[in-house]
């Protein structure tokens, strides 16, 4: 069974990482740098993290998002480019406050993921949208023949503001394989967004809720993302300055940040196991030592101005309509995948929730 690592003193929830995780946090925690593997080197200490990656920009396959797609690279002037056309689908989105009536109650993130979809890419064709069906995380060959089959079907849509400025990419595709890379493109910018937004929320609501009332949602996410960083690790593959910079390191070892650790680390936190928003009262997110839950400083995720203004939108109104973590529930896990986050988190009405 895996262990636990962190239970919250006022809620008595306790948040269980897959024994890989927390193997980490038993075995590192506070420690600058250590051997995960014969090959492999962990980097837990702010300042030697800041080094690391302030020493080269990632490549191309160290990038999470935009990694060569059908074995075609994508250089950083496209990666900005779809990057802005997903941040004009978001800004519309923003436009307007959600409905009153509004419903997120049920299982989180899947409630929160659904509801960000149809908020961004509202009416969309349904190839597309289909692209961001969290099933599709369960194996890369059905998301890559879900992409094959959506761009070989007849009567693709024309282009018009009917779509989404994301799917407008597609409906302009020429050809074949200009229509699958463009879909490929489309779950690669607007499923992430989804994602980590709706996965930061049920992050915070696990970690927090009920939360005092002066604590503003900003401060709540952003220490949701301190005990479960998004990026909780950033591969940097072996190259000659790392081991310029320090001599543990070896030319043949690739290096693994570890921002799991790094924002647990004693020595930079007060209390560092306990949900405390309003340390970000009198802490900077981009310029604290060590907190990089988007990356270093050097190379931010481009994404970041879209995931906060969308997570605090929910967290608004979640906290506006008295939603609650079902009070049955005391247990939820974090599995080893990419994306840090809490599986199942159940949320409900204050006086219909049930137990989980």
């Amino acid at each position: 069974m895996p262990a636990t690592s962190h239970t919250d003193s006022r809620t008595r929830r306790v948040t269980v990482f897959a024994p890989r995780l927390q193997a980490l946090i038993d075995d590192h925690l506070g420690k600058d740098l250590v051997r995960l593997e014969p090959d492999t080197i962990g980097i837990a200490g702010a300042e030697l993290s800041d080094r690391i990656l302030a020493a080269r920009k990632a490549t191309e396959i160290e990038r999470p998002t935009f990694k060569p797609l059908h074995g075609r690279s994508i250089s950083k002037a496209e990666a900005s480019s779809v990057m802005r056309t997903i941040g004009k689908d978001v800004r519309k989105a923003l436009e307007e406050p959600i409905a009153q009536d509004a419903d997120l109650s049920g299982p989180w993130p899947l409630t929160g993921h659904n509801f960000l979809r149809d908020l961004i890419l509202r009416d969309d064709p349904h190839r597309l949208r289909i692209l961001m069906s969290r099933t599709l995380e369960i194996d890369p060959k059905l998301t890559w023949s879900t992409i094959v089959a959506g761009a070989a079907l007849p009567r693709r849509p024309r282009p018009g503001p009917h779509l989404t400025h994301i799917a407008g990419l597609f409906a302009e595709a020429e050809g074949y394989h200009d229509r699958r890379y463009a879909m490929g493109m489309y779950r690669r910018a607007a499923a992430p967004v989804c994602f980590t937004v709706s996965t930061l929320v049920a992050n915070a609501l696990w970690l927090g809720a009920p939360f005092d009332d002066g604590d503003s949602n900003r401060n709540i996410l952003h220490e949701a993302m301190r005990l479960l960083p998004p990026s909780w690790n950033l591969l940097r593959n072996r190259c000659p300055e790392y081991p310029a910079l320090d001599s543990r390191i070896g030319p043949g070892d690739d290096v693994l940040v570890l921002p799991l650790l790094t924002h647990r680390d004693p020595a930079l936190w007060d209390a560092p196991q306990e949900f405390r928003p309003a340390r970000w009262d009198t802490l900077d997110p981009d310029t604290t030592p060590g907190y990089m839950p988007f990356g270093h400083a050097s190379e931010r995720c481009w994404g970041r101005h879209m995931v906060m203004p969308l997570a605090e939108l929910l967290l608004d109104h979640i906290r506006r309509t008295g939603l609650v973590v079902a009070p049955g529930q005391r247990t939820a896990d974090v599995p080893l995948v990419g994306l840090l986050g809490v599986k199942t988190v159940h949320i409900g009405h204050r006086n219909r929730v049930k137990h989980a």
